[in-house]
């Protein structure tokens, strides 16, 4: 997966009135974790260019897992921490997130430790 855990949609609102997808967590060692750009509170705009507006929580989950090896996100930074329900910037700043430059070296990480594996259960 992509390292982080999301929360919102027009059936799940995170905060009243908003039916905005948000980063709820950044699994630690994940994709995003390793990457160290999305923040927890961010609301994410668009996933690959898709606009995540108006979606149901599940269908914007579905996107996140259907996003493909390359995989760009359009978020809106929260203005500062805090817990519950986040601040966000009204500027309309927003930044990419390639996770493709983490994701290439965990991919062939995976595949170097399965390729030990199976060198060593053939020496069994």
């Amino acid at each position: 997966g992509l390292g982080f855990n999301i929360v919102g949609g027009t059936d799940q609102q995170y905060i009243s009135n908003d039916s905005s997808i948000y980063v709820s967590r950044i699994k630690k060692d994940g994709a995003a974790y390793l990457d160290g750009r999305l923040q927890e509170g961010d609301k994410i705009l668009s996933i690959n260019g898709r606009d995540l507006k108006d979606l149901r929580h599940k269908d914007a989950v579905e996107l996140f897992r259907n996003a493909g090896y390359d995989v760009s996100l359009k978020i809106q930074r929260r203005l500062q921490p805090q817990n519950g329900p986040v601040g966000h910037q009204d500027d309309g700043e927003s930044g990419g997130l390639p996770l493709a430059a983490f994701l290439v070296p965990g991919l062939v990480l995976a595949a170097a430790a399965v390729w030990i594996l199976l060198r060593y259960r053939q020496r069994i």
